[in-house]
């Protein structure tokens, strides 16, 4: 028999698939203001905007304060009547358990642990050492953790009872932007006792067995200590990894990623649905290559300004280590870099998910290149209940083509998605194009040419056959040429718009030729608007319709 459990499943290497209900599942996602799943009454509100929205899946915060008011006394009415709630408007649930850590502070515990500083310690920091809202991980009892994880457990084994035999809930963030804020490390008595004491047997095993497969960020950052020998379980941490920010972020995230790792081990053996954690992600420098992927449009800062610790991509083989039971670590994404971001949090073929970025046209655009390119579970605007956003648009697209993704990634079809930015008359086109290869094919992708200001861009490609490619989104243009020596010409067999029919199935609609493929030398994916600058009387441009297209090519050879 099935199982109808929500799960992952690993097709091969880098690519994974969300299955809900026994099928594949495209995650067409949005995350809530904060505070808006307290209140069942509220999201009765939001619930058909989300569905006019075309989102099947909600990312909304359980406060660990709400659900554990008194200790060992558990109020779950709220959460119930939501997630009865999302299941009449067929909408889908990740969970983000707000506990011992959001955005880095500790703002949702409960007040009987706020209150009680002796018995949940408190991190410290500055130069002058002051307390501050971040719990400690450095505690000898785990008091801290404990009470975390068994309120984290608890609320597990009751979405496993109300929930386990629908799958409304499919999946759950683990605390949200762990990290400390404000220094590079606690300065706390109980943190520097565990900073002067030998560095743990287990993390200076991982340095010696996994250094190679380790990211180029931390191989890079300590290179010296370990070509000196000094990484040993005798060694202090700055006697090992020297005095730096970098070994004080290194300390945070061994402590931090052991204690959250904790938590979601506990809520795993309750309800073993997915479970990620997210990353509050450092600012790279402009230029910086990392990965081999040149990141540009941030300026840098350093650990304690981005939270210290947290599974940013520095660690991120820190957290992979020593929080086994987190399934992935998802970077939320608001600054450039996307692509190289996706990539770095591909990072030993991990599922990748983006739960939060940019809810306007430059977010929306990217959402292609996630999915298409890196094989995203999903993506996932911040704050989608605050009114309306070009994602809707985009999921109607998402919707169709979803069904044809899903089944790419299952049958192994090559395929690549891509965005082109929206930029201002007389500026620099900020995205150039590309060329893409495809066994035989060699595709130069570029937008759509137009007489006037070309639109945003958006799109996926796949190749279902030897010389057959499956199109999406808008905007673009392809022209083909062959890989072979002894090809003399490429073109067009046939370019057919496709559109959804009522069962969901494909159908052709259009035949498109003459001036919608510029007589045979592209094919042509045209923006939903055209500008058509000084030649509005001769509008040979058709603008986008179903934004879904199929294609032929051909060459011929000596």
């Amino acid at each position: 028999m099935v199982s109808l459990q929500p799960r992952l499943e690993k097709l091969r290497a880098g690519v994974h698939q969300l299955v809900v209900d026994g099928k594949p599942f495209m995650m067409r996602a949005g995350e809530l203001n904060n505070s808006s799943m307290s209140s069942a009454s509220f999201m009765r509100t939001v619930w058909p905007e989300m569905q006019r929205a075309n989102v099947n899946t909600v990312l909304g915060g359980v406060p660990w304060d709400q659900i554990e008011p008194v200790e060992g006394q558990f109020d779950f009415s709220e959460l119930d009547q939501i997630i009865v709630d999302a299941r009449a408007h067929d909408i889908r649930l990740v969970l983000l358990w707000f506990g011992s850590f959001k955005n880095g502070a500790s703002q949702y515990p409960p007040a009987w642990v706020k209150l009680d500083p002796k018995r949940f310690p408190r991190q410290k920091v500055g130069a002058i050492p002051q307390t501050a809202n971040y719990l400690s991980v450095f505690d000898p009892k785990n008091r801290s953790r404990d009470a975390d994880a068994n309120a984290f457990k608890r609320l597990m084994e009751h979405v496993r009872e109300v929930d386990g035999a629908h799958g409304t809930v499919i999946m759950v963030q683990v605390e949200n932007e762990t990290g400390l804020l404000g220094d590079s490390r606690d300065r706390s008595e109980l943190a520097n006792a565990a900073f002067e004491a030998p560095v743990p047997a287990d993390l200076v095993e991982l340095f010696d067995k996994q250094w190679e497969t380790m990211n180029s960020t931390i191989r890079t950052t300590f290179a010296e200590q370990r070509k000196a020998g000094s990484i040993k379980a005798t060694s202090t941490w700055e006697e090992a990894f020297g005095k730096s920010k970098s070994t004080d972020e290194l300390f945070m995230a061994y402590h931090y990623a052991k204690y959250v790792g904790a938590v979601a081990a506990a809520g795993k053996a309750a309800y073993p649905i997915p479970h990620y954690t997210n990353a509050w992600l450092r600012n790279i420098p402009d230029g910086a290559e990392v990965d081999g992927a040149t990141v540009v449009g941030f300026g840098g800062i350093f650990p304690g300004a981005y939270p210290s610790g947290g599974p940013v991509e520095t660690v991120l083989d820190i957290w992979m280590e020593f929080a086994p039971a987190i399934d992935f670590f998802s970077p939320d994404i608001y600054m450039d870099g996307y692509d190289s971001t996706c990539a770095l949090y591909s990072h030993r073929g991990q599922p990748l998910f983006i739960p939060e970025q940019r809810r306007d046209e430059f977010g929306a655009i990217r959402l292609w290149s996630a999915i298409g390119r890196f094989n995203a579970l999903g993506t996932s605007p911040f704050a989608i209940d605050s009114g309306e956003t070009p994602y809707t648009e985009h999921y109607l697209l998402l919707k169709q083509a979803a069904p044809h993704i899903l089944d790419a990634r299952v049958q192994g079809y090559p395929m690549d998605g891509f965005h082109f930015d929206a930029f201002a008359p007389g500026s620099p086109d900020p995205s150039p194009a590309r060329t893409l290869h495809f066994g035989e094919w060699g595709l130069l992708v570029e937008r759509a040419e137009v007489h006037g200001h070309p639109a945003a861009a958006y799109g996926i490609i796949i190749q279902t056959a030897s010389n057959k490619f499956f199109l999406i989104g808008a905007g673009y243009q392809i022209k083909f040429s062959s890989n072979r020596k002894d090809a003399t010409y490429t073109g067009l067999l046939s370019f057919d718009e496709k559109e959804v029919d009522d069962r969901g199935e494909l159908r052709t609609g259009r035949l498109l030729n003459g001036d919608e493929t510029q007589q045979g030398m592209a094919v042509v994916m045209p923006s939903k608007e055209i500008d058509f600058g000084d030649f509005w009387f001769i509008a040979m441009q058709v603008p986008a319709r179903t934004r879904l297209a199929e294609c032929t090519v051909y060459s011929l050879y000596e």
